[in-house]
């Protein structure tokens, strides 16, 4: 159902069972997938690949022009997987010519007033609070939680499976399935309640934990902790995920507590 009060331009394209609400914009290089919900006064721009099911409250905006100097007006996407939702004000950017889209994942959940920056590559079932704002090129992994208020520098990455508290300035990476909070930014132990409601066993929980005891408690640095953790530690998914999100880490991680 699209309402005679919304702005469809003709060559969007939208499945039959799309709803768009009254003075919501839609624009011409636009593609929407079935039983997603446009809200009132939401403005979805050229560029925009918006998947099944989704909602976008009002006065959200999907796929702005990059706030970015180098940008020269190339053709670019914003992609939004299945079921996701954008709630009121949110704004996500479309790509520049670094990457050529902006990416958010299924099942996410993008809060009031969350920005999402130009070529953001956001995991499956995010979180992301209200007020946060990602920068260009920040990566998010699957099932992280960003809590209200945060601000991520350009390029961090932030593992999957990670809590960040509430007000955080993340100016380096965040390794995955820990929780992290303070200023600056500090390990504050494995994110056990996470991990517990996503099904992981104890067992697996307690070796993630000791990984993490090498390589913020051991009194090593990065690399002695990674070789250390190679030769101790049998080899696993979580395991190698960690060694390999650390060794390509570009901006470096977070502290570990004093």
């Amino acid at each position: 159902m699209v309402s005679d009060l919304a702005y469809v331009h003709p060559k969007a394209q939208l499945a039959e069972n799309v709803t768009v609400e009254p003075f919501a914009y839609i624009a011409g290089n636009v593609i929407i997938g079935e039983g997603t919900w446009i809200g009132p006064g939401s403005a979805i721009l050229d560029g925009a690949r918006i998947g099944s099911k989704c909602r976008i409250f009002p006065t959200a905006v999907v796929s702005g022009i990059p706030q970015d100097l180098k940008f020269r007006g190339e053709e670019t996407t914003v992609e939004i997987g299945n079921g996701t939702t954008l709630r009121e004000a949110a704004t996500v950017n479309r790509g520049t010519a670094s990457a050529g889209k902006t990416v958010i994942g299924n099942n996410c959940l993008l809060m009031a007033y969350a920005h999402v920056g130009h070529d953001c590559f956001i995991g499956n079932n995010v979180i992301l609070g209200n007020g946060i704002g990602l920068a260009g090129e920040v990566k998010v992994d699957d099932w992280a939680i960003i809590s209200a208020g945060t601000l991520v520098h350009q390029f961090a990455r932030i593992g999957g499976h990670v809590m960040i508290g509430g007000g955080s300035k993340v100016r380096t990476d965040v390794p995955p399935f820990i929780k992290a909070d303070r200023d600056p930014l500090t390990y504050l132990g494995i994110n056990t309640v996470g991990l517990t409601r996503r099904g992981f066993e104890k067992e697996r929980i307690s070796e993630i934990h000791n990984i993490y005891r090498a390589i913020y408690q051991n009194c090593m640095n990065v690399t002695q902790a990674l070789e250390f953790i190679e030769e101790k530690f049998r080899q696993s998914p979580d395991r190698d995920y960690i060694i390999e999100f650390i060794r390509k880490s570009e901006r470096g991680i977070i502290r570990g507590p004093k």
